[in-house]
């Protein structure tokens, strides 16, 4: 099985109209219901204003060949995941039922991304695989230099994708011919985040990159972020947020490339792995000491706290008036963001969850380390 030195989680928002658009091949357009990216938009908020009913249930259960260790995608009707032993599946949103699947000589820990009817995946010896989504065929295949971790981000017509080489690497989506690669210091374990025509890499550096996406060059200096990080950034408006493995999450203006705040936990010493969550006030993190934290975007101060059982290695999910965690220790809860101080529901498998859930047409998609995808709906839904 392949192995990672950490968890990685992927990690997307809505920017301009003509980079966001998913085009569906299948007669029941997804357009806002989908969830493309797995964190969820081309910014990387992790966040969607699409509440989900109180009263979730099980509404269907796919079971893969192993572990899954990243966030299922939707698009066009259709969820895709891919185990850690190399399998790529495409499943039925409504039935559960599996649609198609591909199998590769490797193993995936970085989720699928997909745009306009093409299904974009890395794997961890370095290659970029372009398939359609709709017939798994596949469309081409490119290679890097190092393992891939994070997710594929797309601009345009064009396909960006980092590896653990030090390189983000753009693509043509439609034939996987190379436009240009932008050289870091060392290896990268996130995904591209995209605002405009700028993409944002922390790295293990210890900075934060912005990058011109019409060029591949760099915009000025990058950012000092005092320590290394896996996590992707999430961007809303002008404001940029990144958590490192030192225990801080920093906020900055990425138009003045100026530092707008820095978070630590005065009290005890936290560790992030995992990518924020942002809304239109708060940024939610956890921690690797269990800790999920809500600070307020305005003053880069702790709003609450909510400790859980076992640390939470997934990135934090944002569904209207609610944040989802899932749990190592096998529990996905549902906490009010506005205190984040009672768990509203909850749900508990015997394993553990590794990754982050999706939200789609007011459902909610997930996957665990027994590689069981499930798809929870309210009773009408």
């Amino acid at each position: 099985m392949p192995r990672r030195l950490f968890p990685v989680f992927l990690f997307g928002i809505p920017i301009m109209a003509a980079i966001l658009a998913v085009s569906n091949w299948a007669d029941d357009p997804g357009g806002s219901d989908d969830w493309p990216l797995p964190r969820g938009d081309a910014q990387s908020t992790g966040s969607t204003t699409m509440d989900v009913p109180s009263d979730l249930m099980v509404r269907w259960e796919f079971r893969a060949d192993d572990a899954i260790e990243t966030t299922p995608v939707v698009a066009g009707g259709r969820v895709f995941v891919a185990d850690v032993m190399g399998k790529l599946y495409a499943i039925d949103q409504a039935t559960g039922k599996g649609i198609w699947s591909n199998d590769y000589d490797t193993g995936f820990i970085a989720a699928a991304a997909v745009q306009e009817g093409t299904l974009v995946i890395g794997d961890v010896e370095g290659n970029l695989y372009a398939v359609d989504a709709a017939t798994g065929q596949p469309k081409w295949k490119q290679s890097t230099e190092g393992e891939i971790n994070g997710s594929a981000a797309f601009f345009g017509d064009q396909v960006l994708v980092t590896s653990q080489d030090g390189n983000l690497y753009c693509f043509r989506l439609a034939d996987g011919t190379r436009v240009w690669t932008y050289p870091t210091d060392d290896q990268i374990r996130c995904s591209p985040t995209v605002a405009g025509d700028r993409t944002f890499l922390g790295g293990c550096d210890g900075r934060l990159h912005v990058v011109d996406l019409n060029t591949g060059k760099a915009i000025g200096e990058p950012l000092p972020l005092d320590g290394p990080t896996g996590s992707t950034a999430a961007v809303r408006g002008e404001k940029a947020f990144v958590p490192i493995m030192d225990g801080a999450v920093f906020a900055f203006d990425w138009k003045t490339s100026q530092q707008l705040w820095r978070y630590e936990d005065e009290e005890a010493a936290q560790e992030y792995r995992s990518s924020a969550a942002v809304s239109d006030e708060w940024v939610i993190v956890s921690s690797q000491r269990k800790q999920v934290d809500a600070i307020s975007i305005a003053t880069g101060k702790r709003v609450w706290r909510h400790t859980l059982r076992r640390r939470a290695d997934a990135s934090p999910v944002i569904a209207g008036s609610d944040v989802f965690i899932a749990a190592t220790d096998g529990r996905l809860v549902r906490l009010s963001l506005a205190d984040g101080t009672d768990e509203k529901w909850s749900y508990e498998i015997r394993g553990s969850f590794l990754a982050a859930p999706a939200i789609a047409n007011h459902q909610l998609f997930i996957a665990d380390e027994d590689g069981v995808v499930r798809c929870f709906a309210g009773n009408g839904n």
